[in-house]
């Protein structure tokens, strides 16, 4: 008797799930997020082998629009700011501190497989950012190497998403950058976005 109805219940559930989601199977969203950014630079020149690596994190920020054509494939452009990482550092006798800044532009192409309540989903896109590296060596008098550049890189990812009350969803993501500049760069999101 139990059994029937937890299977009952299950049915009833999850009928109620497809119906409200049916609703907003296509439709713009919007959202934003926080993350961790995770930043690794190795072989600084412009220091004279003084520092070899630097390797740190920092909070991250992004705030997105998107479309959905289906429940397969949508269109995103987010705004995300990496923060800033810094750190102090002993390099070769020397003491002091570095930061690392990146923020820019994403558009993104969103494939995702739906699975009853919970989505998986894959990405890529394109980041148009500006990086901002200083460092500051205590022996030296302070700024030794400071650099401002604006890059294009690769940046995709993959997680799994659920929405809750028709309309909410959540997303916990994982996204790389593929950038010459930044050696090793990647961030781990949690996000939320409202899908009319």
């Amino acid at each position: 008797m139990n059994r029937l109805i937890t299977a009952a219940t299950l049915l009833a559930l999850s009928g109620a799930w497809t119906a409200a989601n049916a609703e907003n199977e296509s439709g713009f969203y919007v959202g934003g997020g926080v993350g961790q950014f995770n930043v690794q630079i190795d072989d600084i020149d412009d220091t004279d082998e003084a520092i070899e690596r630097l390797d740190d994190d920092d909070t991250s920020w992004k705030a997105f629009v998107g479309y959905r054509f289906n429940p397969y494939l949508s269109l995103e452009a987010a705004y995300i700011d990496f923060g800033g990482p810094s750190d102090s550092i002993d390099a070769s006798g020397s003491s002091g501190d570095y930061k690392v800044e990146a923020s820019g532009f994403a558009p993104y192409v969103i494939g995702t497989l739906p699975l009853g309540p919970v989505e998986l989903f894959a990405k890529v896109g394109y980041y148009f950012y500006d990086v901002d590296l200083s460092v500051d060596l205590d022996d030296l008098g302070g700024d030794v190497f400071r650099s401002s550049s604006s890059e294009e890189d690769l940046l995709y990812g993959a997680g799994v998403g659920m929405t809750f009350f028709e309309h909410l969803h959540a997303r916990l993501e994982y996204e790389k950058i593929d950038s010459d500049v930044l050696d090793d760069a990647d961030a781990i999101w949690l996000s939320g976005a409202w899908r009319f």
